[in-house]
């Protein structure tokens, strides 16, 4: 069928007639498959010999395509006609517009379909062969039973014709409620494409619309209430949509569908700011039967939208959810209750209407809270008595009622901090005292428990043999391997277990040190105080006799035997420093009560203005509109025209689409790998471009010979966490020429990963098979995680429980801790937790911690503890890497090594 001269002569049998047009034309159309056969080798030969059969070869195969449209066999005449929307040549098409067009009255909805999809292609690329196609489907649409042959009408329609397609939906617009689903989604493309056209059709769409809202159908639900929001800013519209949205999260089961929807409308609350605080409580319907991940992202959404109208409503139903979860045991439920009591902490601390009950609330249910939900109420009872100077009585009298509940080392920290910090007066610095010695058992500490030990050896019939126990432990020898290592140890018997003992008394003997020197630092701050009101008393010698006692006391717990390890050095002399301070109260009384009293309360009403100031800070840059450069032109309203005008609430839908192809197109330039060689036969480079969960390749092929190469392959193979989704095709590239092909890989966690592969093909001639190996590809850690704010008690909370820890030696040219700090947070994309006025000041040592979230949800936890020698030294220490998984902890690592190779800038 070629043009083109011909270099290749077969010589032709002797035997062999020359062929005739008709002959070859009877025989490939009536002939026995034999002599098809035969005839198809006449023409192969004829036409390598320079013999014309164009027009013989398009007869056969339009009346084959012929034959297939008047097959008695449905199928058959569907499958054809799907084939004719592949075909591109308009003189195959030309001689079957009649049959195409008898199709749409077949009886079966197969042809139909696919007879309607065969007439759009055609009218798209040649409307000469169809100059009635519009008006043609229109009328089959009017008549047309079947939903999916009326979907394809409508889609048809509105590409090719949308004046047709909107006559249609003015026609049909009353009874749009009734149509399946497919239809009602092709409506609402064509309400979305024809309202820039029709304006005055607009409050008609509207109302479409809102019917469209009610809908059965997740999808047409969903379309219906995004695009509505792009037409109009009117409330009850917004409100309409975000009720509808928020229904379909209800209703639908899917968690992924529920999660799209939700950020669907956190987009929509942060669009149309106070609008939706009417809907906060249809927000919270969403709690019940959902899993963690979607009560979390709900309870955000609540927590912007709260205000001083809605707070108690709020609360009041967070409350109940979170009676409901101390009625159940289950790690689900722990989950869900943390969550609760974090979210009901953001959310009332700023109004004191709701703070005392919730304070209550926290309290009287602390003994039932985990370890980090415990530690969360106090922080939120810490933070109402510091914000709300009212309230501090009330809230400090529950405290004191609630306290030998309190039984976690954290909330015990923070209750003890609160009773020395706020016990201002004489009677509440009574109370306090009476309800540590309360929580602390008989005095002194350690009397009790060996008078036991001393009864428990004099019962026994060989009191001088002490209990002997057997000890095995596994020891690391010289050469790193391991070996083990047993022990006798000889120790007292007890008999008393620490759930027999008081709160404070239970967490003292089991080792928790830093719970002595804070009490012992509450302790202090209770004899300054009643020092401060009454210089001179039997009160104040008392409590500083009985205080002396207790921290001597701790001492002396830490150095017994009744300890598992003993007392740490740190909090050893945290707590002699304290004896000290009650020894030379009298001397030293000012400078004691401005380190224990005045600087103590100072440091805390700093971090608690840091964190409003934080929370300011996050919410004006979530509300922050972009700046215009300088030369940006204005626009003014009353001067556009009416077109414009109605283009305005029409303009965010299009805008999202150009802004997702400008987040496309920018990282794609900037991700240029060169896969292979200058001197390859073939050069191949790739644009790596990052979308959330997807890494699509685009992936240029260069031709650098002089011949056509074929059977191109690209195969991929990758490490990590990495799916190739989609697979390039072989296919061929002429001499000096290039050919674009694509790949898609799926990404499912923040690991570092590794793309790696080759390219094949069959070299001309030869007919073998070379390869080229393609160079690696290494997908960036940094392209998935972001810094974010966590707070200290679930910052620490995540560190105790994450097993994956990569620990780093500091190995840098730099001289400045808080330089070697800042590359650190831009090389790992970290937040700094560690606030600045930790980080201020000139001294030899920094320690700082650090926190950042994936888009996958997994965190990564760093410490930092660095220190210098002296002023000229280098900066030396060591840096900790926590996370769930392994890869994150080692993908970091590897950015923190990279960083320190590299060379100072001068």
């Amino acid at each position: 069928m070629t043009q083109e001269l011909c270099y290749s002569l077969i010589e032709q049998k002797p035997d062999l007639d020359i062929p005739n047009l008709q002959v070859l034309k009877r025989d490939l159309e009536r002939g026995t498959p034999q002599i098809k056969k035969e005839a198809l080798e006449k023409i192969i030969i004829g036409t390598l010999n320079g013999e014309q059969y164009d027009s013989l070869l398009m007869h056969i195969i339009s009346n084959a395509l012929l034959n297939d449209l008047h097959h008695p066999n449905e199928y058959i005449r569907g499958a054809t006609l799907r084939f004719l929307c592949r075909i591109k040549d308009i003189e195959l098409l030309e001689p079957l517009i009649g049959p195409v067009r008898e199709c749409l009255e077949h009886r079966h909805a197969y042809v139909r379909r696919n007879s309607v999809l065969a007439i759009s292609t055609i009218y798209k690329r040649f409307p000469q062969l169809l100059p009635d196609a519009p008006e043609l489907i229109l009328s089959f649409l009017v008549v047309e039973p079947d939903s999916s042959c009326k979907r394809n009408a409508l889609l048809m329609l509105t590409h090719s014709s949308i004046d047709s397609a909107v006559s249609w939906l003015m026609d049909s617009i009353s009874i749009v409620g009734t149509f399946d689903a497919c239809i009602q989604l092709a409506v609402i493309e064509i309400i979305c494409k024809a309202v820039k056209t029709y304006p005055n059709y607009k409050q008609k769409f509207i109302a479409c619309l809102f019917e469209l809202l009610s809908s059965q159908d997740s999808s047409v639900k969903f379309e219906a209430a995004t695009i509505l929001v792009s037409f109009t800013n009117n409330s009850v519209a917004i409100k309409a949509a975000a009720t509808s949205l928020i229904q379909l999260v209800i209703n639908e089961a899917d968690n992924n569908v529920k999660l799209i929807v939700l950020e669907r409308l956190d987009y929509l609350r942060s669009k149309h700011e106070g609008l939706l605080g009417d809907l906060v409580v249809d927000f919270l319907r969403i709690l019940p039967n959902s899993n963690i991940e979607v009560k979390r992202r709900c309870l955000k959404i609540v927590m912007n939208l709260t205000s001083q109208r809605n707070i108690a409503d709020v609360v009041d139903i967070l409350k109940k959810e979170l009676k409901k979860t101390l009625e159940n045991d289950s790690d689900k439920a722990s989950d869900y209750r943390e969550l609760l009591v974090q979210t009901i902490h953001s959310s009332a601390v700023s109004f004191p209407e709701v703070a005392a009950d919730v304070s209550k609330l926290f309290l009287s249910a602390i003994s039932e809270f985990s370890k980090t939900s415990a530690a969360e109420a106090i922080s939120f009872v810490r933070e109402v008595v510091e914000k709300f100077p009212l309230l501090r009585k009330s809230v400090a009298d529950e405290l004191l009622f609630t306290f030998l509940e309190i039984k976690t080392s954290d909330a015990m920290c923070k209750a003890l901090w609160l009773l020395g910090e706020y016990s201002d007066d004489m009677q509440m610095i009574s109370s306090s005292w009476e309800k540590i010695k309360e929580s602390l058992g008989e005095l002194p500490l350690l009397a009790k428990e060996e008078k036991q030990a001393a009864e428990a050896l004099d019962s026994n019939n060989n009191p001088n043999d002490p209990e002997i126990s057997y000890h095995t432990t596994t020891k690391i020898l010289p050469d790193g391997t391991y070996a083990t290592e047993s022990s006798l140890t000889s120790q007292q018997s007890q008999s008393f277990t620490l759930e027999d003992c008081p709160p404070l008394r239970a967490l003292l003997l089991g080792g928790d040190y830093f719970v002595g020197t804070v009490l012992a630092n509450s302790l202090v701050k209770l004899v300054l105080s009643l020092h401060k009101l009454n210089p001179v008393s039997e009160e104040l010698n008392k409590l500083s006799a009985e205080a002396l006692l207790v921290m001597i006391g701790i001492i002396r717990i830490g150095q017994s035997t009744f300890v598992s390890s003993p007392i740490d050095d740190d909090s050893y002399d945290r707590i002699l420093s304290c004896i000290r301070a009650i020894e030379y109260k009298d001397e030293d009384s000012l400078d004691l009560e401005n380190a224990f009293l005045t600087e103590s309360y100072s440091a805390f009403a700093r971090i608690v203005e840091q964190h409003d100031a934080r929370q300011k800070k996050n919410l004006k840059q979530e509300n922050q509109v972009s700046d215009n450069l300088f030369d940006t032109p204005l626009e003014f309203r009353l001067l556009q025209s009416k077109s414009k005008e109605q283009d305005d609430n029409t303009s965010d839908f299009d805008n999202e689409i150009s802004n997702a192809e400008t987040s496309y197109v920018t990282p794609k330039l900037d991700s240029l790998v060169q896969l292979t060689g200058f001197s390859d036969p073939i050069y191949v480079e790739a644009y790596m471009a990052i979308h959330q969960y997807d890494i699509m390749l685009d992936i240029l092929v260069v031709n650098q010979t002089n011949e056509t190469l074929k059977n191109i392959t690209i195969d991929f193979s990758t490490l990590s966490d990495l799916k190739l989704v989609e697979k390039p095709r072989p296919y061929s590239v002429s001499p000096k020429s290039f050919s674009s092909v694509k790949a898609v890989l799926k990404v499912s966690s923040a690991e570092a990963g590794v793309i790696f592969g080759n390219l094949t093909y069959d070299a001309s001639g030869t007919g073998e098979t070379r390869c080229i190996e393609f160079s690696d590809i290494t997908v960036d850690i940094l392209e998935y995680i972001h810094p974010e704010f966590c707070e200290d008690s679930k910052f620490y909370s995540m560190w105790s429980e994450f097993e994956w820890e990569n620990k780093i030696n500091v190995n840098t040219k730099i001289t400045d801790l808080r330089v070697y700090l800042d590359k650190l947070i831009k090389a790992t994309n970290m937040m700094c937790l560690t606030p600045e006025s930790a980080l201020s000041g000139d001294c030899g040592f920094l320690a700082a911690n650090l926190y950042s979230r994936s888009i996958f949800g997994e965190d990564a936890l760093m410490n930092l503890s660095i220190e210098k020698v002296d002023d000229d030294s280098y900066v030396t220490g060591h840096i900790r890497i926590r996370s769930k998984s392994q890869g994150i902890a080692l993908s970091l690592g590897d950015k923190i090594s990279q960083m320190q190779n590299k060379p100072i800038a001068a």
